[in-house]
């Protein structure tokens, strides 16, 4: 079960660039935080939105076929299905992820930065 907290004490606890954390479940969705440096990797999910939602710092997410979105503080963008995107932060940047519970970290890809959903459970954090 999940406690009552906050966004900044969740994201304190974040060690890891690329790593989210499961911080809570509405229905078949999890809400996750991660902090981000660099350039992640091309990846899309099939049959999943992915809602990005910035807390700090300024992220730029490339997306194939358009301009890329570049988002500040307080701003979201949900990835749409099927979409093919990459994630790139200049510096660091701390957010908030909506993902439906199907969702995998790195979609149709596998890479050395692909962090299973178990790692990213509160009940399995310890054990990584």
């Amino acid at each position: 079960m999940f406690d009552k907290t906050t966004i900044s004490a969740e994201l304190a606890e974040v060690t890891e660039h690329w790593t989210p954390r499961v911080i809570g479940r509405v229905n078949d969705q999890y809400v996750k935080v991660a902090k981000l440096l660099g350039e992640f990797v091309w990846h899309a999910h099939d049959n999943e939105d992915e809602l990005f939602w910035v807390v700090s710092g300024r992220l730029r997410i490339q997306l194939e076929g358009r301009d890329e979105v570049v988002l500040e503080p307080g701003e979201f963008f949900v990835v749409p299905r099927g979409m093919r995107h990459n994630p790139v932060a200049d510096s660091e940047v701390e957010i908030v992820l909506i993902e439906t519970v199907t969702t995998t970290h790195t979609g149709d890809v596998v890479h050395e930065k692909t962090v299973p959903i178990e790692r990213q459970l509160p009940e399995n954090r310890r054990a990584s």
